[in-house]
């Protein structure tokens, strides 16, 4: 099938396209890729993926994750740049993890999590690369 062959492209709904931009470019790094006349939507490059932005009246009411970076083994490193950036993170009570300050941990794994200026959730782990 087709859509199996193509990346998949995350879709981020937002109530301020400005904040946004200044949370995805400024605090996360992403680099603005696409045409600059879309509209309120800004695309982002993050490795080979690309993430769209858009102002939604719908932002914020996910109550799930909506973009997850497995980053691997320089998971430590991406947890301290967030955190030197003033970054707040999430803390969950999920069964069979235990929590070590801003990270969560089970069997190996290192998890965390932190939401976007509209409480878009975004999951960092440990895991892929």
């Amino acid at each position: 099938m087709i859509i199996a062959e193509i990346d998949a492209q995350p879709t981020v709904a937002v109530k301020n396209l400005d904040r946004a931009m200044a949370f995805y470019g400024d605090v996360l790094g992403l680099k603005p890729v696409g045409p600059s006349d879309m509209g309120p939507v800004q695309a982002y490059l993050a490795g080979r993926t690309v993430i769209v932005v858009y102002e939604s009246q719908f932002a914020g009411s996910n109550q799930a994750t909506a973009i997850t970076w497995p980053v691997g083994g320089r998971f430590d490193e991406a947890i301290a740049e967030l955190q030197a950036k003033g970054v707040a993170f999430e803390h969950y009570d999920i069964p069979g993890l235990t929590r070590n300050g801003d990270v969560h941990e089970a069997g190996g794994m290192k998890l965390a999590w932190i939401k976007d200026p509209d409480g878009n959730i975004i999951h960092i782990g440990s895991f892929g690369r």
